[in-house]
């Protein structure tokens, strides 16, 4: 589960990997949920994460991931306590969240 993490990036001593480097390797479904308006996460970014997860050969799991994102929402919209916060946004995500937990055995 993604709330608008970075998926792709540089590399360095604390950032070895990048979600997307190891997409191929997730060994279940992921749940992203992205703000279109994002500065530094660009939405190519997650396009491209969704594609690499959907095209992980023989990876039901990973390919089994949904990504949503939110037009009108930047970084950190479901932060209430934040200037960033999408009430509408927030609220669908939380939907989405407890929907894919539940789906996913984990609630």
């Amino acid at each position: 589960m993604a709330w608008y993490g970075r998926l792709v990036g540089n590399k360095d001593e604390l950032h070895p990997q990048q979600p997307i480097d190891i997409a191929a390797s997730i060994h279940g479904p992921v749940l992203g949920l992205y703000g279109g308006q994002d500065q530094g996460i660009p939405v190519a970014t997650v396009e491209q994460m969704q594609k690499a997860l959907s095209e992980a050969s023989g990876n039901k799991a990973a390919q089994a991931s949904t990504f949503k994102v939110y037009p009108d929402a930047g970084h950190a919209f479901f932060a209430d306590y934040r200037p960033s916060y999408k009430a509408e946004a927030a609220a669908d995500g939380w939907t989405r969240l407890l929907d894919w937990l539940k789906k996913n055995g984990v609630a």
